[in-house]
């Protein structure tokens, strides 16, 4: 009869810990907790703001005039995802554009200082985008405006009569594209550059052109990159105040007109316009506007998480 040989029991080998290891992970730790404590924070200060204005009078508000909130905010909100959709459909194509010529069609050299020009587009300070667009864009837009509105005028999106100062919502929306698109390319051009080199030059090898190498090979892998890239740019736009505010005015219009006078409003600048005069329950109700922006804003991101999440397993990163 055989004789069973039992197996030593291991015990478990814990990694020695160093002072620096310790103090690191308390750190990550406590950033993490911090910011959870900061969002927190911010969610019970808009909400408690937040209160007197949904229970308020609206005949007795100076800033409601009688209107009921949801009256009030309703065109603000959709002024705040008209113009950034606007700016996402500009910016999109030429962000996949640029950071498909930074990645796989520049030369080193030109790559290399090119994406270093989109790097410091970045960090220009958003007043000096609504500047330019308010004096420059608009007064070179005019123009266009007007042959879109002549030629195209039977088309609902450019119908209307054409504002005569160019300080329309398509300005605005430029605007904001121009200010989105570094930071879309600077990521959709980071996902480029980590597709797998062997997909690649299994597609070149098959015979594909470098576009339908891309196609097949580029695309499939970077499309939740991708998409993470356009949800935070649409972010930026959602929230974006000085730019917008300088281009347009205060309007409560729900229009889907881009070349009128009248145009919609997003509710960052109508808190940056109406706060100064706002007192009493006025603030509460700028505030209470910007609680519904925190929610739209937390929405999007959660959509924008979950379509990575759910695109991950076919993406090829895994």
């Amino acid at each position: 009869m055989t004789a069973v040989r039992e197996t030593p029991v291991v015990g478990t080998i814990r990694a020695k810990t160093r002072p620096g290891d310790r103090v690191f992970s308390g750190t990550a730790i406590g950033a993490g907790v911090l910011i959870l404590l900061t969002l927190a924070a911010v969610t019970v200060f808009l909400v408690a703001e937040s209160v007197p204005a949904f229970l308020a009078d609206p005949e007795e508000n100076p800033i409601l005039g009688g209107t009921p909130f949801l009256s009030y905010v309703a065109p603000l909100v959709f002024g705040t995802i008209w113009a950034s959709v606007l700016a996402l459909i500009i910016s999109t194509p030429l962000a996949i554009g640029i950071a498909l010529f930074i990645s796989h069609y520049a030369p080193r050299r030109i790559a290399a200082g090119l994406g270093y020009v989109i790097d410091l587009l970045a960090a220009v300070p958003s007043v000096v985008y609504g500047l330019w667009g308010g004096l420059t864009l608009a007064g070179l837009a005019q123009p266009v405006y007007s042959w879109l509105n002549q030629n195209l005028g039977f088309i609902p999106l450019f119908g209307g009569q054409a504002s005569a100062t160019g300080r329309t919502i398509l300005t605005a929306a430029i605007v904001l594209a121009v200010m989105v698109l570094p930071i879309m390319t600077a990521i959709m051009r980071e996902v480029f550059l980590q597709t797998p080199r062997l997909h690649e030059e299994a597609a070149l090898a098959l015979g594909a052109t470098r576009w339908e190498m891309i196609r097949m090979a580029v695309f499939p892998f970077a499309r939740g990159g991708m998409v993470s890239a356009m949800m935070l740019a649409l972010g930026r736009a959602l929230g974006e105040t000085m730019a917008v505010t300088m281009v347009l005015s205060v309007s409560g219009a729900v229009t889907f007109q881009l070349l009128t006078s009248t145009n919609p409003t997003t509710i960052p600048a109508n808190i940056a316009l109406g706060f100064r005069e706002a007192y009493g329950e006025g603030v509460n109700v700028l505030i209470a506007t910007g609680l519904i922006l925190f929610i739209v804003t937390f929405v999007v991101n959660a959509l924008a998480r979950y379509i990575v999440n759910r695109r991950r397993e076919f993406s090829g990163a895994n």
